[in-house]
């Protein structure tokens, strides 16, 4: 029976590095989906800054998800409650960034999903409200890699309609 030592590191790795192989089955995005991170490499600083009608910024999102990756790879290496002193609505205040800090920022993301999906792997015996942040860290990166797409059609993977092709050559 699978555990979360297994589960976990597969799903998170799909959210945020894709399942761009149309062989490999695919159990959250669509085959061929490359993911969070290669979801952000064709939006631009500019785009990346722009703040929707009553949303954020794909920065902001981006820069979220980087801290608090930072936060469960502390948590990860041993450190005992690195949520305590966390500011949570940093990310948020400022939703614009240079091409630098946008190139910096992607880079920071891919280090701490990274390192997470490591540390999802080897995961050590956990209470109830650490299963509990450990899981909600698999849907919270595929929340905020919905929301980014809808921000940027850019950034979005294939659609069903695209995946069809590898359905069919898969029964065949």
């Amino acid at each position: 029976m699978p555990t979360l030592d297994d589960v976990l590191p597969t799903l998170f790795s799909e959210i945020v590095f894709g399942s761009a192989d149309p062989e490999t089955p695919t159990f959250m995005l669509n085959r061929g989906d490359v993911g969070l991170l290669a979801s952000l490499d064709p939006v631009s600083a500019e785009r990346a800054s722009i703040t929707p009608t009553g949303g954020a910024s794909i920065a902001a999102h981006a820069e979220h998800l980087r801290y608090g990756l930072s936060i469960l790879n502390r948590w990860a290496s041993g450190e005992a409650r690195p949520w305590a002193n966390a500011d949570w609505t940093s990310a948020w205040k400022k939703p614009t960034v240079s091409a630098g800090e946008w190139d910096a920022l992607r880079r920071g993301l891919r280090n701490e999903a990274e390192a997470w999906r490591n540390a999802l792997a080897s995961l050590p015996e956990m209470g109830d409200a650490a299963a509990r942040w450990v899981t909600g860290s698999v849907a919270h990166t595929a929340y905020h890699l919905g929301a980014i797409r809808q921000i940027d059609r850019a950034a979005r993977g294939p659609t069903a309609e695209d995946e069809a092709p590898y359905q069919r050559s898969a029964s065949s």
